[in-house]
């Protein structure tokens, strides 16, 4: 099912930014699909991905080709991080893409009504929305996105800034960075007698986008079981 979900999204016939929600976009509405053009669908995306991989894999020995003799091959030595790949990707965005994708993971988990506010005149907020508790209660929350590089830490005075443009606005706020915190500024979101700030770091954003699966790919990979083959190697 979440297959046959994901190739309709691919096909642009449903809107799949929301997790667990089925709904048809205005193409959709308008499709109807018998068994042969579903059988399309399907084989043109399982196309598409096969070239895709063929590229990627194209583009990799090309790269190691073009790699000094002298230099060690980290490709084949160390497994790509899926953490830091993940974390590199989100820093090659642009300070606008990196707030929207932060708005469509807020999305993802749960939030509604999230959108960004856009332009300098933002007071140092990027974004905003609701978290719904229950049907009773829920909270206006703000967030700020800081797309920093590694050991680029979001400082005490942000935090405080942000605390400061959140006042009368907002009873919950979230700092989203693709780097970490200072002692000094987790201390600061966690000050007694003033609104708690929630401090989303890089590993604790990876962990945001793998529980939803927003913008990445599950992958299934088998380690050989040697003591189940044992039994079968003196037989």
């Amino acid at each position: 099912m979440a297959w046959a979900r994901q190739y309709l999204a691919w096909e642009g016939l449903l809107d799949a930014t929301r997790q667990g929600t089925w709904t048809l976009t205005d193409r959709g509405r308008e499709t109807h699909l018998n068994n042969q053009e579903a059988q399309h669908i399907f084989l043109k995306w399982m196309s598409i991905h096969a070239e895709q991989r063929k590229q990627k894999r194209k583009l990799l020995v090309e790269s190691q080709e073009e790699q000094p003799e002298d230099q060690p091959n980290t490709t084949d030595d160390q497994p790509l991080d899926p953490e830091t790949d993940l974390l590199t990707t989100l820093r090659s965005l642009s300070p606008t893409g990196f707030e929207k994708v932060c708005r469509e993971l807020l999305r993802e988990s749960g939030f509604n009504n999230v959108e960004i506010t856009g332009g300098s005149a933002d007071g140092g907020i990027d974004g905003y929305g609701t978290l719904e508790i229950n049907p009773l209660v829920s909270f206006r929350v703000l967030f700020q996105c800081k797309r920093y590089g590694q050991g680029n830490l979001v400082s005490r005075a942000q935090v405080g800034d942000f605390r400061n443009a959140m006042l009368g606005r907002a009873e919950k706020g979230i700092i989203l960075t693709t780097s970490g915190f200072s002692n000094a500024a987790i201390q600061e979101a966690n000050r007694d007698g003033a609104t708690r700030i929630e401090l989303i770091d890089g590993s604790k954003l990876v962990e945001m986008f793998e529980n939803v699966e927003l913008g990445l790919t599950r992958r299934t990979v088998y380690d050989v079981d040697i003591a189940y083959f044992e039994k079968f190697m003196n037989a």
